[in-house]
């Protein structure tokens, strides 16, 4: 039985903010959408804790323009306890890009706890994508740019070549009972567990050829291999999800 097929679908929005982790406070984007953003819309459009999402290549219709905006954002991060907003509301400047199209080709890579075929979920995957509808609302960077999404035509990008540079690949949620920072999700054959551990976010050098920003696979296998059993649900300081 295949275990993994390729998917690939068009997106594009007005806004979009891919942010660099190395600025601190202000937001200052990409040139281009990041690998860990276009497996975000694609999880957006559908998903399965039988499969997982390996971006291959991203092509850059349109590469957008910079364009500098002022947001208001909390000063800190928002936790169970409610806020009062004037107390924490600040302004900053963001320098996000306007008006672009990229193409997102992907593998969709069944886990080993599955039991279906690939192609069930990737016949759902094309479906929903021809009829626009999504599991939660997709966007560009952030949850104020929305991502528009159709089928891919089979337009070509132009011939844009581009230096990068260090770019956010995507991040490794690892389980550990030494470093119990935050607690997140596992999906295993159990069903849902909740981990406790700490995130660990992976870089690659990122380079525009011909409109196409290609993503390493073996980033892939660092980042199964730094999560444990392909974050199977099975890593240290597993507990059954209760709600």
């Amino acid at each position: 039985m295949d275990h993994k097929a390729r998917v690939a679908v068009k997106v594009w929005g007005d806004m979009a903010c891919f942010s660099r982790p190395e600025f601190k406070v202000e937001r200052v984007s990409y040139p281009v959408m990041t690998p860990s953003a276009a497996r975000g819309i694609l999880e957006a459009i559908f998903w399965r804790p039988e499969f997982r999402y390996q971006i291959r290549a991203i092509g850059v219709l349109k590469p957008g323009k910079t364009i500098s905006i002022l947001r208001n954002e909390l000063a800190e991060r928002q936790g169970n306890a409610p806020i009062f907003i004037e107390d924490q509301r600040q302004q900053r400047a963001s320098l996000v890009l306007r008006d672009v199209a990229y193409l997102i080709h992907a593998d969709m890579v069944l886990r080993p706890h599955a039991t279906d075929p690939i192609y069930k979920y990737v016949d759902q995957f094309r479906r929903r994508v021809e009829r626009g509808q999504y599991h939660h609302a997709p966007y560009l960077g952030t949850r104020e740019f929305p991502a528009f999404f159709s089928p891919d035509n089979g337009e070509t990008p132009p011939d844009l070549n581009l230096d990068v540079g260090p770019m956010l690949f995507d991040i490794a949620f690892i389980p550990s009972s030494q470093r119990p920072e935050m607690e997140f999700h596992r999906h295993g054959p159990g069903g849902a567990c909740r981990v406790t551990g700490y995130a660990q976010p992976l870089f690659f050098d990122a380079r525009v050829e011909h409109g196409w920003l290609h993503v390493p696979p073996q980033k892939y296998d660092d980042l199964y291999r730094m999560e444990g059993d392909d974050a199977a649900g099975t890593g240290q300081g597993s507990r059954p999800f209760s709600g």
